[in-house]
């Protein structure tokens, strides 16, 4: 890029001073600032927009790597579960007439299994109900407000009364 260095800076500006003008050389100094402001965040987004894209990019793949990765372990457990149902059929096939009493020997361990563990209830009874932090005859004493009143209803509770007795 272009090496400015302090000397060519002190050159340029004493250019702009007799060009411009003292007079008129502040107000360039600002616009030219701002437009220098504008562009480093111009450039910025820019950058930062390409950044995103890579990263999105990278993120695809990745996701992509992992979807396969995840049908080739799916693949490798269906073969695998094939085998092993196979094996299985072939080590119970000369059970059969043991295989109604394992099934009724189960059934009662299902029954036995809900009766030992009891339905989950929330401890508390009325868990929907807000529980205060504040007890109300501190809120009472400190002055807290605890009913919600218009500016209109609050105006009207606090405007001082008129005595029409008192002249």
């Amino acid at each position: 890029m272009i090496d400015l260095g302090i000397s060519k800076l002190a050159l340029i500006g004493a250019v702009a001073l007799v060009v411009i003008g003292p007079e008129k050389l502040p107000r360039v100094a600002r616009t030219v600032g701002t437009l220098l402001g504008k562009a480093q965040r111009y450039v910025a987004d820019v950058k930062a927009e390409v950044n995103r894209s890579m990263e999105l990019d990278e993120l695809r793949k990745m996701k992509e790597s992992v979807e396969s990765a995840a049908k080739d372990v799916e693949s490798s457990i269906q073969s695998g579960a094939s085998d092993f149902e196979k094996s299985w059929q072939e080590a119970t096939a000369g059970l059969e007439g043991s295989a109604e009493a394992s099934s009724d020997n189960s059934d009662a361990l299902n029954r036995i299994g809900t009766d030992l563990y009891p339905v989950y209830r929330h401890p508390k009874k009325n868990w929907r109900v807000k529980q205060g932090a504040m007890p109300q005859w501190y809120k009472a004493r400190a002055g807290v407000r605890t009913r919600a009143q218009s500016g209109a209803a609050r105006v009207a509770r606090f405007r001082p009364r008129s005595n029409p007795t008192v002249r």
